[in-house]
């Protein structure tokens, strides 16, 4: 996410903390690359000239002369600048007072609008919502068909009436049916086109006007960086929009569009699709992202993923193990299991301060896929083989457990001694948490 960006400004606040003291011709240096970092990096060329006038404002003067940490002084201002850019605080759906809420959304082909519409109904319903998605995209081939296979995956009922029916109407029924079956929250997938025109709109307009809905999101791909705001300036001025949701942020390498479409449009980022999992939709916090680019890190967020997949007591389970060399292979792949749960493994790296430098996620070469076939030889083993490791020292059982998972004797013998390896890692840094000391420890899964 951002990887160009956040590598380039991390180089150049690096060169200022190098300086020590700073003078104002340092800074307006500094600046100048900055500037250049945003332009590259697809940001709309007038947010780009206010941002930084506004940077230089509190950057330069008595303050920062006097300033203990001249180079900290100047990022904290640039991170607080790019928080307010993208829009400072999170905005959350608009619930209406009188269930059931309606959510509209809409966008251009190829944006993510089908899919989008599944993994906000699942966020929403781990909220306590009882949502219905509505299939009102009667043009493109297969749409309702997905809008079911999804909202089947999810258990999540879907509302059609086929293709024979025009948007307008199956909108307007499915208020009634959500009504009756005790849904207290709408969420209509509207058609789209490859670009902004007219007939779109008036049909959108009609949508509007027949359902009254209490949020209109646009959903638009991040990575198409400045084609993205002027699609969203376009749907804005003939819809009025509520909001708006990011896709494929997660490959967002430049980050154009997420600095750039609140600016211009006015319009809150409200949600981000990081991933294609259905459970790949995150509320979009502007400071949070600031970190993240600054390479920060982002604990908070980390913090709400992990509360959200782990159990409490299964890690007070967990943690007892480790103290006590009780910790198993079958223990080892929940883990596993668990941490897969976060999201990509570079992603979850990026959340903790400190790791979030591009370098840094590099230099660990995290191979996921080296944690599928860790998950297959584990499942290969017998009940007795993961509780007691020590049982594999013959060759047959290391061949039958190789031929079962699909890998070879090395590679079980790797993850023998990774294992070890691991417990004793995990062992030495309880050990170094109760006592209050820090212990530098390697993580053997990273290469």
């Amino acid at each position: 996410m951002f990887v160009g960006l956040s590598e380039r400004l991390q180089e150049i606040f690096k060169k200022l903390r190098g300086k020590g003291r700073l003078t104002e011709a340092d800074v307006e240096e500094a600046l100048k690359e900055v500037r250049v970092a945003l332009l590259e990096a697809d940001v709309n060329f007038k947010v780009v000239k206010d941002f930084i006038a506004r940077i230089k404002e509190k950057a330069v003067g008595q303050e920062l002369l006097e300033s203990l940490s001249p180079a900290h002084y100047v990022v904290k201002i640039v991170r607080d600048e790019l928080a307010h850019l993208m829009g400072t605080v999170s905005n959350k759906i608009n619930l209406a007072s009188r269930p059931p809420t309606i959510v509209m959304l809409v966008g251009l082909h190829g944006a993510g609008k089908t899919t989008t519409a599944a993994k906000l109904a699942d966020l929403l319903r781990k909220q306590g919502r009882r949502p219905l998605l509505v299939a009102a995209d009667v043009y493109r081939p297969a749409a309702v068909k997905q809008l079911k296979v999804l909202g089947e995956q999810l258990k999540i009922p879907v509302f059609e009436m086929g293709e024979q029916h025009d948007p307008v109407t199956i909108s307007r029924s499915s208020l009634e049916y959500a009504e009756s079956m005790g849904h207290d929250l709408i969420i209509i997938d509207t058609a789209g086109r490859q670009e902004v025109k007219k007939e779109l709109m008036e049909e959108l307009g009609k949508i509007k006007d027949a359902v009254r809905p209490h949020e209109i999101l646009l959903v638009v791909d991040a990575m198409t960086g400045q084609a993205a705001v002027n699609v969203a300036q376009a749907f804005n001025g003939h819809l009025s929009l509520d909001g708006i949701v990011l896709t494929k942020l997660d490959g967002d390498t430049r980050g154009g569009a997420a600095l750039s479409v609140r600016a211009v449009t006015g319009c809150p980022i409200k949600f981000a699709g990081v991933g294609e999992k259905l459970d790949a939709l995150e509320p979009f916090y502007p400071d949070r992202m600031a970190d993240r680019i600054l390479g920060m890190g982002d604990v908070l967020t980390l913090i709400e993923k992990a509360q959200e997949n782990f159990d409490a007591e299964q890690m007070a389970e967990m943690q007892r193990k480790i103290k006590s060399m009780e910790f198993t292979l079958e223990d080892f792949m929940e883990q596993l299991l668990q941490v897969k749960k976060l999201g990509p493994i570079e992603q979850v790296l990026g959340m903790i301060p400190g790791l979030g430098g591009i370098k840094n996620l590099k230099n660990l070469q995290v191979d996921e896929k080296e944690l599928v076939h860790v998950e297959a030889i584990i499942r290969s083993m017998t009940p007795a083989e993961r509780r007691e490791p020590e049982r594999i020292l013959s060759g047959s059982r290391k061949r039958r457990i190789a031929s079962g998972s699909g890998t070879t004797v090395q590679e079980v013998n790797r993850l023998l001694k990774q294992f070890e390896q691991t417990r004793k890692m995990m062992k030495q840094f309880m050990d170094a948490t109760r006592s209050g000391k820090q212990k530098k420890v390697k993580l053997p899964l990273f290469k």
